[in-house]
């Protein structure tokens, strides 16, 4: 591509101002036509090659708005990953999984490229292809800043854009290779790579977050296999066997292996960590951790396989997680935030690695207060937003009842499933759109063999809903050799 004639002196502006790399935000669906077709189109060219946008993440107000400006031939890339437009793509269900592709700051230098200082499309946008458009930008916005941190003068200039007429080569999307997708030497024919299906090992770990309500409803009482309790008592017994399955699957031949990190968050007024015993205040443990730890045994019910079926016995059960309903609120934007903070740690350690994404089981027995469903949506979608190269963050959430209810409703498929409770379709939102491969365990656990993709949630769950969702959302495919 034609550079600009002085442009080193728009590479300096970048070098100065620490931008050696641009965005561009897209849903996993649509990798394969981006690959196919050797690179990166404008919405306009794609509607003029015949070039089929899979989710596309602008909606029909954005293209009017780029035909009334002249704009629709030009690829829109941003100076930050965590672009706030990506979060309004997914709540209008236009996107669902989020990646983010990294594009080589040449094309920024390109003749035709241009430089606007906000969404170009706003009134009063300094949009231009001059030295003195570069200038205009910003720069300071983007360094240790947060979108929805900002004071509201700032945030327009948090969208500022550089526009790339029609086409970006693959070879300028630096990170395309990190998404398990093959790319042939001629895009063409394409094997595509499926989403959730990376094998999990020592080098290729994964990782279970377990978000659980402490508020004084919590003290509710259940019955979890005929036994009366707390259901916050109920839900600790429930998380503990889980944490105590996973660690089961880790040993092999004498040996607790490093398969996954694994943390527990209580949440109230405020989000912490759950531990209890030598692990109390750690966040993310290891398996061989937790077999090393455990905080107390107790004589505790569980379903059995004998020979005769499967019984209730009583059996020791090792716990690391105390029963709590102490919070005053339920704050599940605090909650969302914590984890959030655990995986931006995680996921800047595994990277480049062909890992199985993060799971995060939100378990909680109420509504959400003292943020708004907007907050909370954007919380729980900057979690969803995040990624490894096998796929995004899995986010379940349940709401759990004292007694069994025949309004639950568990992975529905449709919103209509619902039938017009707005609590549960808040959860909906919330929670992420689960690929093909649990339709099994969905099957399995739930008796549901519906085509289709559902959704991680569960709406009026009693103790045995918990467990089967619970089972569903802890899926492990571990290599037996690594």
């Amino acid at each position: 591509m034609q550079k600009k004639k002085n442009w080193k002196d728009f590479e300096q502006v970048f070098n100065e101002n620490g931008i050696n790399k641009l965005y561009h935000f897209t849903d996993r669906d649509n990798l394969e036509s981006i690959i196919k077709n050797g690179g990166l189109y404008s919405w306009k060219d794609c509607e003029d090659k015949g070039i089929t946008i899979v989710k596309p993440g602008g909606g029909d107000l954005s293209r009017s708005l780029d035909k009334r400006d002249g704009l629709e031939y030009y690829a829109r890339l941003s100076f930050v990953p965590d672009h706030p437009m990506m979060f309004v793509a997914m709540d209008d269900g236009r996107i669902s999984n989020p990646v983010v592709l990294e594009i080589n700051i040449e094309v920024a230098l390109w003749e035709d490229s241009l430089y606007a200082d906000r969404n170009m499309t706003k009134n009063g946008a300094n949009v231009g292809n001059t030295l003195n458009d570069l200038k205009s930008i910003h720069f300071n916005i983007f360094k240790g800043h947060r979108y929805f941190d900002m004071d509201d003068e700032d945030k327009m200039y948090y969208k500022a854009e550089v526009l790339v007429k029609n086409f970006i080569p693959l070879k300028y999307i630096t990170n395309i290779g990190n998404f398990g997708v093959p790319i042939p030497a001629q895009p063409k024919a394409l094997q595509i790579k499926i989403p959730y299906t990376a094998q999990i090992t020592r080098n290729t770990p994964t990782a279970f977050i377990f978000l659980v309500d402490h508020s004084v409803s919590m003290e509710q009482k259940t019955t979890l296999y005929g036994e009366e309790m707390t259901m916050a008592e109920a839900a600790a017994r429930i998380v503990n066997n889980q944490i105590n399955e996973l660690v089961l699957r880790c040993v092999k031949m004498g040996d607790t292996r490093h398969y996954y990190d694994i943390a527990v968050v209580g949440y109230g007024e405020k989000a912490y960590s759950g531990w209890q015993g030598e692990l109390e205040g750690r966040d993310f443990v290891s398996p061989e951790e937790l077999k090393n730890n455990p905080f107390t045994k107790i004589i505790t019910r569980k379903e059995t396989r004998t020979r005769k079926g499967i019984q209730i016995k009583e059996v020791e059960q090792v716990q690391w997680v105390s029963a709590r309903y102490d919070g005053n609120w339920t704050h599940y934007h605090k909650a969302f935030d914590y984890a959030r903070h655990l995986l931006e740690g995680w996921m800047k350690d595994h990277y480049d690695k062909d890992c199985y994404p993060p799971t995060v089981i939100h378990i909680t027995d109420g509504e959400f207060n003292h943020a708004t469903k907007e907050i909370v949506m954007q919380k729980a979608n900057e979690l969803k937003a995040m990624f490894t190269n096998d796929g995004n963050v899995i986010l379940f959430n349940i709401h759990f009842t004292s007694k069994t209810n025949g309004n639950s409703v568990a992975c529905p498929i449709d919103k209509d499933e619902l039938n017009g409770n707005l609590y549960a379709e808040a959860l909906f939102d919330f929670s992420s759109l689960l690929p093909e491969r649990y339709n099994n365990d969905i099957a399995r656990c739930l008796n549901d063999n519906r085509i289709g993709r559902h959704v991680a949630m569960g709406v009026n769950a009693d103790a045995t809903t918990l467990i089967k969702l619970m089972d569903i959302g802890t899926p492990t495919n571990i290599s037996q050799n690594q």
